[in-house]
């Protein structure tokens, strides 16, 4: 994503590929259009989007060129229905189309953030569910002690950096023992490359998020296949199967929800639980009950580099 003059960034290869990838998956029948003859594309063609968008074939084609600077907002609003993009799509693509309009001034780089005591006060309140914080980039900044129990094999991976926190991303694409932790481990990994494909476009000057992707592509051919795919996730929530190496199997449920501590960094506070009244919950207030009677482990630190 490197830099154009006058650009927030130089992103037409994400445009392209992305607008490229959801016209493939739509059918002439899905989006209401006749068909007839044989065809050579496997979903619409750019002149059909463009029918449903309302636009000239011309100007839809520049647009998956990447040329997006500029381009009203009920343009880009018009090109996701005819596209039938998702909510967390759409943002994207605004984002996308954000992120490629001619700056006023060299866009600050965003910094880490400190994550107050209150916030670590609230995690610790919570003593029968897992709760942790990560930022953008899945970086662990905070936990609890039940999440630190829960998780333990990331703070125990060869991944963690030199502060001590994991990163979820780099567990689960490069240690080997993801795949035993995560019963659904390809289920995790595409929501995991999904939801950093989306703060990519949200934070395309973040140098440490680039940093990580290239990370990432080089060393996990998995990873490489799964970013090309250009899915998109902003919140997820759902059903999380871990193999425990203390407690066994657990089913738990889990919440993502936005925890804001500073206008620029993107924080989300994870919170697992498990169902009342099942065999689920018993290992996890077992594995509660062993937290608390541990030494507490130092945190992972949020310092800025």
């Amino acid at each position: 994503m490197d830099q154009e003059p006058g650009n927030r960034s130089d992103n037409r290869s994400e445009i392209r590929d992305f607008l490229a990838s959801r016209r493939a998956r739509i059918t002439p029948e899905q989006a209401g259009l006749p068909t007839s003859g044989r065809r050579r594309v496997p979903g619409l063609r750019r002149e059909e989007v463009a029918v449903l968008a309302g636009v000239s074939t011309e100007w839809y084609t520049r647009l998956e060129k990447g040329h997006i600077s500029g381009v009203s907002e009920d343009v880009i609003d018009a090109v996701a229905r005819a596209l039938q993009l998702e909510e967390d799509e759409r943002t994207y693509l605004f984002d996308l189309a954000r992120a490629a309009r001619p700056a006023r001034r060299t866009p600050s780089r965003r910094k880490d953030v400190e994550v107050p005591p209150r916030i670590q006060w609230m995690l610790d309140s919570m003593t029968m569910a897992s709760a942790s914080v990560q930022n953008g980039r899945m970086d662990v900044v905070a936990g609890n002690p039940l999440a630190r129990a829960l998780f333990a094999p990331w703070f125990r991976s060869g991944t963690i950096d030199k502060r001590g926190r994991p990163n979820v991303a780099r567990y689960i694409f490069l240690d080997p023992g993801a795949h035993d932790f995560y019963v659904d481990w390809e289920s995790a990994a595409v929501t995991t490359a999904a939801l950093l494909r989306a703060e990519a476009g949200r934070e395309p000057h973040d140098r440490a998020l680039r940093e990580l992707v290239g990370e990432l592509s080089t060393l996990s051919p998995d990873f490489r296949t799964m970013w090309a795919a250009h899915d998109v996730r902003i919140r997820h929530d759902g059903i999380k199967r871990l193999r425990h190496p203390e407690v066994g199997r657990l089913e738990l449920t889990y919440q993502s929800l936005n925890l804001p501590m500073s206008h620029r960094a993107v924080h989300d506070l994870t919170i697992y639980t498990a169902e009342p009244g099942t065999t689920y919950e018993d290992r996890l207030k077992l594995l509660a009950s062993l937290a608390a009677t541990r030494p507490r482990a130092e945190e992972p630190t949020n310092q800025p580099r």
